[in-house]
């Protein structure tokens, strides 16, 4: 029987997303108790985490399975991601081998591992977590890749529902924020396919030359047409902010400096009032749009203080839910019968 991974939302299409987040909110309301006894989850982490982490150990104990945790150069070998290469250097083993022999060990893999490059043309191919889940034969979880973290999607699709009610024709605003780095394009591309799934209008709210990957936006229009929704693109965060049910802010850097961050920090720079204030959120629907955003947060760079800790604010339940989204996952994927 072949495998499957959890690499993408959008590769479960509606019906599957539909089962988790019924899953998921069944397990949220003490519904599901064990059903991962023996099972053995295997976390390779290459770059840092905390909800990540914490949630998928706390709902591998929740079920009465086991996680551990693996940080390549950190108590683990540095691992070597490129194919063909002469390993003469400091790389000591291989992904294909490391793939290979932990789904020997463990029941499910999941890995984390951000951009390295300096060629998005390479990069937006998301090899590592697709040569994990090729050389496993196990199943392999995305806890963020290069492209997508699509366990942060279900978390934002739990949200919206549970904040929202029915989200069809709700209007959901991804908003760019100016940050000090130039973050990657996982986490907006993921939370506007989680709100195209759920049929809602979604307006990307961005400077100009701040796009998302040109293929993520087309994968976002199919799947919101699909489910009833609409796609629109603006570069006036003010005007975008208006009659919105929602609004997810996320820092994300400009594709067409990446790898060059000189040239990156340039174009950002004239956009430092991009954040979410006060003033900003009475422009949404009645005043009481919700906020989301995936944490960590830069407070008063990207959402001001009294935004984040403010009624509108639903960062920490959004948080909280990854907890709940992943135990659906878990169980859906390794769950005794």
């Amino acid at each position: 029987m072949s495998k499957r991974d959890f690499l993408a939302m959008e590769d479960w299409g509606a019906d599957g997303v539909e089962a988790l987040l019924r899953l998921a909110a069944r397990i949220k309301r003490g519904e599901i108790e064990g059903g991962l006894e023996r099972r053995v989850l295997a976390m390779i982490f290459m770059d840092p985490s905390l909800r990540t982490r914490t949630s998928f150990e706390t709902a591998m104990f929740l079920h009465g399975g086991h996680a551990l945790v693996l940080e390549p150069g950190k108590g683990s070998w540095t691992l070597e991601t490129e194919h063909g290469v002469v390993m003469d250097g400091s790389s000591v083993e291989h992904v294909v081998d490391a793939a290979r022999v932990l789904a020997r060990y463990a029941d499910a893999l999941a890995v984390r591992a951000f951009p390295k490059g300096n060629d998005w043309a390479v990069e937006r191919e998301d090899r590592l977590i697709r040569d994990f889940a090729h050389y496993s034969d196990k199943p392999v979880i995305n806890l963020e890749s290069t492209r997508r973290h699509p366990c942060q999607g279900l978390a934002d699709a739990l949200t919206l529902r549970e904040h929202l009610g029915q989200t069809r024709g709700k209007k959901f605003v991804l908003s760019w924020a100016w940050h000090p780095k130039a973050l990657p394009t996982a986490v907006p591309a993921s939370a506007a396919i989680a709100g195209a799934m759920m049929g809602m209008d979604l307006v990307v709210a961005r400077p100009p030359g701040f796009d998302l990957d040109p293929d993520d936006m087309a994968t976002i229009t199919r799947l919101a047409g699909a489910a009833g929704g609409t796609v629109s693109v603006s570069d006036d965060l003010d005007s975008a902010m208006h009659g919105a049910d929602a609004v997810y802010v996320k820092a994300w850097g400009a594709l067409g400096a990446f790898g060059r961050p000189e040239e990156g920090a340039a174009l950002r720079k004239p956009h430092r009032e991009w954040r979410l204030t006060s003033d900003r959120l009475r422009a949404t629907r009645d005043g009481k749009g919700i906020v989301l955003h995936c944490l960590p947060v830069r407070r008063n760079v990207e959402i001001d203080d009294a935004v984040l800790d403010g009624p509108n604010s639903v960062v920490v339940n959004e948080a909280e839910n990854r907890l709940h989204v992943q135990r659906a996952v878990l169980l859906e994927l390794l769950g005794r019968p």
